[in-house]
C-alpha cells in the first residue's frame, strides 16, 4: 500500500497526506463525517466531478466491480470536496462511486477534502492518469489540461505523473494527428505505436496509410516499414541527396524539438558530417536547456 502512495510521486497521494487540505471545522462536515478519518457518507450527498478526464465507463466492467463490492464492500474510500451542507462533489473514485450505486449502497466511505476547482481538477487529472484503463487519447487529453489549464510546464508535468519528458510528449504528439485516427486509438482499433508512425506525415498520407491500417490489419512494424518507403519514393535516387535527412533523422529532429521546446535544426553535407543546432530565447531558457545536460 505504501510503495503504491510513493509510485503516485507528487500527486494525488501526496495531496490526500498534506493536512492543510482537510476541513477542521465541524461547522463545515455534516453530522456523521469524523475530521482526520474515512467517514461513511450517504451516496444521496454525492456529485459527479464536472472536470472527471475520463469519459467511458465500460459497462461490463462496472458490474464486476459492483459484484465484488458486494461481496467484499469499498477497499479503497473515494474523495471528496464539499460544496455544502450535506452535499459534496467527486475529487475521485468516480468509477467506485458509479459501482457503488449499481451495487444497491446507501453509504459510501470517503476522505472529505477543501480544494477549489484549479486543484481539484488537477487532482482529477493526476489521479485518473494512474489508473490503466484510460487510453492513450484520454492521456494525452489529461496531459495537454494539465499544461494548460493548471499552467504546468512538461517537466512539471512528467514529474508529477511519474513519466519521463520524452513519453509525456509522445502522448501529446497523438493530439496533433487527424480526429478520425485519435477515435480510432481511443476504440482500440489501432494502437498508440500506429498512431506515432504517422506522426510527421502530412495529413492526406496518414488518412490513407490509416485505411490501410484499418483495411490490411497493418502492424506497427510493417506501418513504420511503409512510411519509410514513401518517404524513399519521393526521391528518384536510392541514396541521400546531399543535405537531405532521412526520415529517421526528420524524426529524431522533430522528437528532439518536441523534448526541448525549441525547433531544433540538423544539418549534415553528403558525406553525413554536419551540426546539431539547439536554438534559446532567453537566459532562462538557456538555462534550463544546460541544466538538462547537468552543465
Amino acid at each position: 500500500m505504501a510503495a503504491k502512495k510513493r509510485a503516485l510521486g507528487r500527486g494525488l497521494s501526496a495531496l490526500l497526506e498534506d493536512a492543510g487540505t482537510d476541513i477542521t471545522s465541524k461547522s463545515n462536515v455534516s453530522e456523521g463525517a469524523t475530521l482526520g478519518s474515512v467517514s461513511m457518507l450517504p451516496i444521496s450527498q454525492i456529485e459527479a466531478n464536472p472536470f472527471q478526464p475520463r469519459t467511458k465507463f465500460e459497462k461490463e466492467a462496472l458490474v464486476e466491480l459492483a459484484n465484488s463490492i458486494q461481496e467484499h464492500g469499498i477497499i479503497q474510500p473515494i474523495t471528496l470536496r464539499k460544496l455544502g451542507y450535506d452535499k459534496y462533489q467527486i475529487i475521485s473514485g468516480e468509477r467506485r462511486f458509479r459501482a457503488s450505486q449499481a451495487a444497491g449502497l446507501k453509504e459510501i466511505p470517503a476522505y472529505i477534502r477543501v480544494a477549489n476547482d484549479q486543484s481539484m481538477l488537477e487532482m482529477a487529472l493526476v489521479e485518473n492518469i494512474q489508473r490503466r484503463e484510460l487510453d492513450a487519447i484520454e492521456i494525452a487529453i489529461s496531459y495537454k489540461r494539465l499544461l494548460d489549464e493548471c499552467d504546468l510546464t512538461q517537466d512539471a508535468l512528467s514529474q508529477k505523473v511519474s513519466k519521463s519528458r520524452s513519453s509525456v510528449t509522445n502522448y501529446l504528439r497523438l493530439l496533433k494527428l487527424p480526429i478520425d485516427v485519435q477515435l480510432a486509438v481511443r476504440d482500440g482499433e489501432i494502437s498508440m505505436g500506429h498512431a506515432r508512425a504517422l506522426i510527421g506525415l502530412e495529413e492526406k498520407k496518414q488518412l490513407s496509410i490509416f485505411k490501410r491500417i484499418i483495411t490490411e490489419s497493418l502492424s506497427v512494424r510493417q506501418v513504420e516499414d511503409l512510411v519509410r518507403g514513401g518517404e524513399q519514393k519521393k526521391s528518384a535516387k536510392p541514396k541521400i541527396i546531399r543535405g537531405e535527412l532521412s526520415f529517421e533523422q526528420q524524426k529524431l529532429r522533430d522528437d528532439l524539438s518536441d523534448m526541448f521546446g525549441n525547433k531544433i535544426s540538423i544539418k549534415k553535407d553528403a558525406d553525413g558530417k554536419g551540426k546539431l543546432e539547439i536554438p534559446f530565447n532567453s537566459d532562462e531558457d538557456l538555462n534550463r536547456l544546460a541544466e538538462f545536460f547537468n552543465l
